[in-house]
């Protein structure tokens, strides 16, 4: 297929795909007899350290030239955002043809300088990887003689007298598999360690064996999936145990709520039907606060643009966990946040929807602000945090650094699509879902709340909020952590729907306990309570993801344990945002229903 013709086809996936980009020979994965058949190197790094990662000729390998004069694969956005950069390895290959006798690659001439640099990444467990018609292949650097590498801290040199001699490894053996005129998979070995020494020179050799599979080719990602570790029965048992805790506590929750509110709503009936008004009658209880339960909460503003903002990442993360789950996403490089991208901008519309409605309910004057606020509140938040974690990358000339032209790229689309997503959804928003529905009419004065119980103030409530939500998906938070962490990859994302269905449940029944702890204490101020309670989720998970650094990983170093936690925040806001929106908006329902059946004065 000549490029002329390739050209049409490029632009229709490009189309298609919205932000992914792929070459022609990745589109067709068909090859000819004796075609040449390129093996791309992407990137090398410590293996602990999955964020630190450097080009692939940062070590002195073959090429001596420029980096920018070698031969690179462009990705689309999502690519690039993950740290991607493909570049031609050198190796001569191709489809279907044996290369049983070592060929020579290159030859590297030993200095000091080379061999410091191949001592501290064999002592520091390198890895590489490769990509061959867009399967990955993975190898070390070396290995340490007679003992298993000592692992130091970022910048320190290995201890004397414990440690084995760095060897490097100087031949690679590939092994392919096709079917027909498909690449299946490939397999690598490295072999030939050598030893490190100045003035040495190293021959770094390959071989290229082909061989028949009947593996199919839809089938041929498989061999990358752990089952056994996704798919191991303490999954099955915490999806279970999370789906039966569901059940529990929102039968809890009706037993409870609809028993009281159903007394609640016979006395109070009754107080007001009766003749004797020397009863004793009792004003305690949420019923009081049928003045003040609908008064505008403080920084209605704030208050209406975080809302928004957690319903439209709850709408995303359903939409990209429905479009994960009908496609095969984990097989492309970068289709996953290529996905998120999309969903984030798509759900603009949500997000203005849902802060200009609650704002129109709240009476507001002030678009202008809601609108700015809803629009930037967390896409600063994340280009603070990316900031920071660029700074430190270009710091360390890491390929974790986004490209200034991808910096602009996102700039541009959050101008031209995310924020006219926004504006129409705010308006939308203030014309449809701005009728302030409320049972009640709203006192003139306020009331004033009454001393209560420690464990009855809302930060108590709040804090206490987020445990049963975090209990649901801790689980789930240990394999996602792993799969992100620990070069795994998850396909199981079914399992995270579920997940996600159970922990809204959980979320909207925990806050409307909350709430109702809260009215009945005659404490009028729920809104915040509620959508706090909700997002008091994410700081367990924070917590646990301090836990999972400490104890379920080997990293190390200021440049991964800044990535880490840099990550880890913007997930954790992600999260606090949906869940206190959710939890609001459930709550909102609830209230308004429980004071649509009494009779107030």
């Amino acid at each position: 297929m000549t490029d002329t013709a390739r050209l049409p086809r490029r632009l229709l996936l490009v189309l298609v795909a919205g932000l992914d980009r792929c070459a022609a020979d990745d589109s067709t994965h068909r090859f000819a007899d004796g075609e040449a058949i390129k093996l791309w190197a992407n990137k090398i790094g410590p293996y602990h350290n999955p964020q630190e990662t450097y080009n692939f000729f940062a070590l002195p390998f073959c090429s001596d030239d420029d980096l920018s004069q070698v031969e690179h694969k462009w990705g689309g956005l999502g690519e690039v955002l993950e740290g991607n950069d493909l570049v031609n390895s050198g190796l001569d290959m191709s489809f279907k043809v044996d290369r049983v006798e070592p060929v020579a690659l290159c030859s590297i001439r030993l200095d000091e300088e080379k061999v410091a640099t191949f001592t501290y990444a064999i002592r520091n467990h390198y890895w590489y990887q490769f990509f061959l018609d867009d399967l990955p292949i993975w190898g070390m650097v070396g290995e340490v003689a007679g003992d298993e590498a000592e692992e130091t801290a970022e910048g320190s040199a290995p201890p004397e007298g414990g440690s084995g001699e760095p060897l490097m490894y100087t031949h690679r053996r590939l092994s392919i598999g096709y079917n027909g005129d498909r690449v299946i998979q490939v397999n690598l070995t490295s072999e030939a360690p050598a030893s490190l020494a100045a003035g040495q020179e190293l021959t770094l050799t390959y071989t290229v064996e082909w061989k028949a599979v009947e593996i199919g080719f839809a089938k041929r990602f498989e061999r990358y999936l752990d089952y056994d570790f996704f798919e191991h029965q303490i999954h099955w048992f915490s999806i279970f145990n999370s789906f039966m805790m569901v059940l529990f506590l929102v039968g809890i929750v009706a037993l409870i709520l609809m028993r009281t509110l159903r007394r609640d709503y016979a006395r109070y009936t009754s107080d007001a039907d009766g003749d004797d008004l020397d009863a004793d009658v009792d004003e305690s209880g949420w019923k009081q606060v049928h003045g003040d339960v609908f008064r505008v909460p403080v920084q209605p503003i704030l208050f209406a643009a975080l809302v928004g903002t957690g319903a439209q990442l709850a709408a995303m993360g359903l939409i990209a966990i429905l479009t994960a789950t009908l496609l095969t996403l984990y097989t492309g490089r970068g289709a996953v946040v290529t996905t998120c991208i999309t969903c984030y901008l798509l759900t603009c519309l949500v997000g203005g929807y849902v802060s200009g409605g609650l704002y129109m309910q709240m009476g507001g004057r002030q678009w202008t602000r809601v609108l700015l606020y809803t629009a930037s509140l967390f896409p600063v938040s994340v280009i603070l945090t990316m900031a920071v974690l660029n700074l430190v990358a270009m710091g360390y000339r890491s390929m974790s650094a986004i490209p200034f032209t991808t910096v602009v790229v996102m700039l541009i689309l959050w101008l031209l699509v995310a924020v006219p997503l926004t504006v129409a959804g705010t308006i939308l928003g203030r014309n449809f879902g701005g009728v302030a529905d409320y049972p009640c009419r709203v006192n003139a004065i306020p009331r004033l709340v009454p001393e209560k119980a420690w464990f009855a103030k809302p930060p108590v409530l709040v804090l206490l909020g987020g445990v049963l939500p975090f209990g649901s998906i801790f689980i789930e938070m240990y394999f996602i952590f792993t799969s992100f962490w620990n070069y795994k990859y998850y396909y199981v994302y079914g399992f995270l729907l579920l997940v996600f269905a159970i922990l809204s449940v959980v979320t909207v029944c925990v806050t409307i306990v909350v709430t109702y702890f809260l009215l009945n204490n005659e404490d009028y101020r729920w809104a915040w309570t509620s959508f706090l309670s909700g997002a008091s989720t994410s700081i367990y998970v924070l917590a646990y993801s301090v836990y999972y650094f400490l104890f379920k990983t080997k990293m190390s170093g200021f440049f991964q344990t800044v990535f880490y936690f840099g990550y880890m925040l913007l997930f954790c806001t992600m999260l606090g945002l949906q869940c206190g929106a959710v939890g609001y908006l459930g709550c909102s329902a609830f209230v308004k229903r429980i004071y649509r059946n009494i009779k107030s004065d």
